[in-house]
């Protein structure tokens, strides 16, 4: 079955496609060239998954674009389909998110931007409305700004109840829904904040990325600017499962789309480098909910390997086996058809690869 791979770069979209295991991967030309490309998203609620990509020109400033014909042509609406209400005095400045709703809100998109907030759709991406009752949260005139910016860069509607969403920011940690948003809270119970004096805030954490697990999704693994947790019980409460992996500090996580238990990290060293552990280029998988990490390599670079891997710069697929796939800071991008025990090269010597997301058609 063939596989799309949509990488998002700091100067435009690149799409890759291969139709059989083995086969050489088909490269496009960059459509949005010289537009940085922080988050893409795939709708496949549909006969004909829609693409979704948001672009952020220095020109034009930050929109975002869909495709239903996967990827030859682009819809690109003449005004903003997402921007701050004018009553909130607040420019947008990049989306960093945009996830699909459930299958039972089949026109329903997220989006999670720069500055902190939240967006819905409901005509299936087309145009956004600001959730009000998570931009009047009293908290939020206290979240911080990470490294990277202060924005929401992960949403996860539950499957199962549409009126239950958990959200992630840098920095201000989870904030949770069980009421379809009129109302919302912290849910950081056991994240440790290193960088603070109260290391168990309420809110604040500097939380990198959310996946939810594909057998049971009540399950949740995090990682976090130093730490790697799971929660069992959507997000109420979290515990500790770094004890296995060379380090605490990393930025992606990635879940098995059905197996339970099953998820991929990619660890790096601590604040002042950001480099890979011992300089490899390694993805750590776990098999049983995180008690254990088993380092994966094969196909992968030996020689030592500097760049890091992005909050969405890893994913997988929903075929069987999964592939997974991660791109780096330097243009590498590495796929696996067997769930990471090996590994090739997709395309290199891309620009600065922000996201990527993979679908099979």
């Amino acid at each position: 079955m063939t596989v799309l791979l949509l990488i998002g770069t700091a100067k435009g979209l690149f799409l890759a496609r291969r139709d059989r295991v083995g086969d050489a991967w088909q490269m496009s030309v960059p459509q949005f060239p010289m537009t940085g490309v922080y988050a893409v998203g795939v709708d496949t609620r549909r006969a004909t998954p829609r693409l979704l990509a948001a672009v952020d020109s220095s020109h034009f400033g930050p929109s975002v674009a869909t495709s239903d014909d996967l990827g030859v042509c682009w819809r690109e609406p003449d005004h903003a389909p997402l921007a701050f209400p004018q009553d909130t005095d607040t420019a947008l400045g990049r989306v960093w998110a945009l996830q699909p709703g459930p299958a039972a809100e089949p026109d329903v998109v997220w989006a999670g931007t720069q500055p902190s907030a939240l967006f819905r759709s409901t005509n299936g991406g087309l145009t956004y409305d600001l959730v009000r009752s998570l931009w009047e949260h009293p908290h939020r005139t206290e979240w911080g700004e990470g490294f990277g910016g202060q924005a929401i860069h992960t949403i996860l509607p539950h499957p199962a109840d549409p009126r239950r969403v958990l959200v992630a920011m840098s920095t201000g940690g989870v904030y949770r829904t069980t009421d379809g948003g009129e109302t919302w809270h912290a849910s950081n119970s056991g994240i440790k904040v290193t960088f603070m004096p109260d290391p168990f805030p309420e809110f604040g954490q500097c939380v990198h990325k959310v996946a939810r697990d594909g057998e049971d999704p009540e399950r949740l693994y995090l990682q976090n600017h130093h730490g790697v947790y799971r929660s069992d019980d959507d997000g109420q409460t979290w515990s500790s499962i770094a004890d296995s992996l060379p380090s605490d500090f990393g930025f992606a996580m990635v879940a098995h789309p059905r197996r339970g238990g099953t998820a991929w990290n990619f660890p790096i060293t601590a604040d002042a480098l950001r480099f890979p552990v011992e300089n490899k280029c390694r993805v750590f998988r776990t098999t049983d909910a995180g008690k254990t990490w088993t380092p994966q390599s094969y196909g992968l670079p030996t020689a030592p390997f500097y760049p890091s891997v992005l909050r969405d710069a890893m994913c997988a697929d929903d075929g069987d086996p999964v592939g997974v796939y991660f791109g780096s800071r330097t243009g590498e991008v590495f796929a696996s058809a067997d769930e990471g025990d090996s590994w090739a090269l997709v395309a290199a010597h891309l620009p600065d690869v922000l996201c990527v997301r993979a679908v099979r058609i």
